[in-house]
């Protein structure tokens, strides 16, 4: 009996205003206040209660957390807790259940907390990115993550050495982000040939044999063993996706029938011991109505029917353990490859050609200088707060990292919490100081998320909403009066030049639709209309206020 294991990637970016933590409306998400709302409404609340039958029982709601294998992240989860506990409650309890059911392993996997892309962070920012994820992670759910959403599956060698520095067991990615194969038996390999044949090349190992491999060659149906570039005896499983089933499922409206769903997912896992794949979890009834009704159906009465085994990695892992090693394709110049860019990550660096749409002739060029003036204003800040070593923290960069335990618990003591970093008692004015240093290092990481690069043009509200975080930041900058950026920071943001001529450029969009978004902005508001949400009170507050 095949094992059968969907994934879904469950995420919105960031919405709120990092001055005042409230969304405001987005018309573009009508008849809905935001675009968190309206997925909610399709997706979230819906894949935790899908009704099938006629009976008015509860027994009769389905939960298809419970069913496949899922990440949320971490921001959506926080306002998930704030705006619908009882979906988020159902999504946690779904991570129980499927625990109870698969012999410990739970169907939630981490994910890296800001969705940054995580081959683009500089090293400091990755291990956060990661630890943040894995402490939101352990927060919610109450156990150890197994594994690690990386956001758009990017990754290379080293965003692959960390998760194996932090203890991780398994990872989701793309049949394309498969390099070499081994086909020998060779240290830590065991006997034997795997699935395809042919001839392979040997390497520097006399008793290892590789082969390359590409999407339409890697043998999805079972996990493989990466082992750590730098420590031959750290590794970790890979499992890569079915690719065909699962752009069918994401592209090609494979979810219009549970049937029809299901004779897909048995003529993918004939002959195999494992089908996994994975897709958005918005799929399943934001981009594809009724799609929850569809998997709710095929996973509860048709795959079993057909003799398809539900499971989860974690599960599979314990039973089946890799059987053969694996190298990653690292992509050009080693900078990574990912899910949804066939040029490696240029989708988030350059106009690689990757692109939403948009009008004819338009271009993204804008997202070079983009990058460059963020990518400023975080390295001019590193060593403002490593000047911190020693007056307000022993170690700023570890306390950045523990940072994440204020963000998920707004009543922990602040004060106890920069004793133990500080290893003294902190006045008020520097316990002040160093919580808006903390507080300024969240923008700095936040600015990364990955959607201000994913769409056709500069002025979408993804990439406004990445700038709000850089603007909060340089706010932040002077209030703790370090030397000011601004102007520099506009200069490289200026060469980015909007496809929509009235927009103009990174600067003018800036000036425009970001800065005023501060409460205590007192420039012209003659250019720009701010939309204040009727039913949420504004509210002046940081994550890591005192107090």
């Amino acid at each position: 009996m095949p094992s059968l294991i969907i994934h879904g990637h469950f995420y919105q970016p960031p919405r709120e205003n990092p001055w005042t933590g409230v969304v405001e409306e987005q018309p573009s998400a009508a008849p809905f206040h935001d675009w968190n709302e309206r997925i909610h409404f399709e997706c979230y609340r819906p894949n935790a209660f899908v009704r099938i039958g006629e009976s008015e029982s509860d027994e009769q709601f389905i939960n298809n957390y419970s069913l496949i294998s899922f990440n949320f992240g971490p921001t959506l989860l926080s306002w998930l807790e704030q705006n619908h506990l009882f979906t988020y409650e159902r999504i946690r309890a779904a991570d129980r259940l499927s625990a109870l059911q698969h012999n410990g392993h739970g169907n939630a996997i981490a994910q890296a907390y800001g969705h940054a892309i995580l081959p683009l962070c500089n090293d400091r920012d990755l291990r956060t990115q990661v630890r943040w994820g894995l402490a939101d992670f352990r927060y919610r759910y109450g156990r150890e993550a197994e594994s690690l959403w990386l956001p758009e599956t990017a990754c290379n060698d080293r965003v692959m050495s960390a998760l194996i520095d932090e203890g991780l067991r398994y990872v989701i990615l793309a049949p394309h982000q498969a390099g070499r194969v081994s086909t020998g038996s060779g240290p830590g390999s065991p006997r034997g040939q795997p699935a395809w044949g042919g001839g392979c090349d040997r390497v520097n190992d006399a008793t290892t044999e590789w082969r390359e491999v590409n999407e339409n060659m890697i043998d999805t149906s079972t996990s493989y063993r990466y082992t750590h570039p730098d420590h031959p005896d750290k590794s970790m499983a890979v499992f890569f996706y079915d690719g065909r089933t699962s752009r069918a499922i994401a592209f090609e409206k494979l979810l219009k029938s549970s049937r029809e769903l299901v004779d897909a997912l048995e003529q993918s896992a004939h002959g195999k011991q494992m089908l996994n794949i994975a897709t958005d979890g918005e799929t399943y009834g934001h981009h594809f109505k009724f799609g929850d009704i569809c998997l709710a159906h095929a996973l509860t009465e048709e795959a079993p029917v057909r003799g398809l085994t539900i499971t989860n990695y974690g599960e599979f892992l314990a039973q089946h353990l890799p059987e053969f090693e694996v190298e990653i394709n690292n992509g050009p110049d080693n900078e990574g490859t990912s899910w949804s860019c066939v040029h490696g990550v240029g989708r988030w660096i350059r106009d690689c050609g990757c692109h939403t749409g948009g009008e004819p002739g338009w271009n993204q060029k804008w997202r070079k200088p983009l990058r460059d003036a963020l990518d400023y204003l975080r390295d001019v800040n590193i060593p403002h707060f490593e000047a911190t070593r020693g007056a307000l923290f022993t170690d700023p960069w570890q306390a950045r990292d523990d940072s994440i335990a204020l963000i998920l618990d707004p009543t922990a003591s602040r004060e106890r919490f920069l004793f133990d970093r500080a290893g003294r008692w902190l006045s008020r004015a520097e316990q002040e100081h160093a919580l808006t240093y903390l507080e300024l290092q969240r923008m700095l990481l936040l600015m990364y998320t990955s959607c201000g690069w994913f769409f056709n043009d500069i002025s979408g509200i993804e990439t406004i909403q990445i700038m709000k975080y850089a603007a909060r930041a340089i706010d932040l900058m002077d209030q703790l009066s370090l030397p000011s950026v601004r102007d520099q920071f506009l200069e490289i943001l200026g060469e980015a030049r909007s496809n929509r001529p009235e927009m103009r450029t990174g600067a003018d969009i800036y000036l425009r639709f970001v800065e005023p978004m501060n409460p205590k902005f007192t420039g012209a508001l003659t250019q720009v209309v701010v939309t204040e949400p009727s039913h949420e009170p504004a509210k002046l507050a940081t994550e890591f206020s005192p107090g």
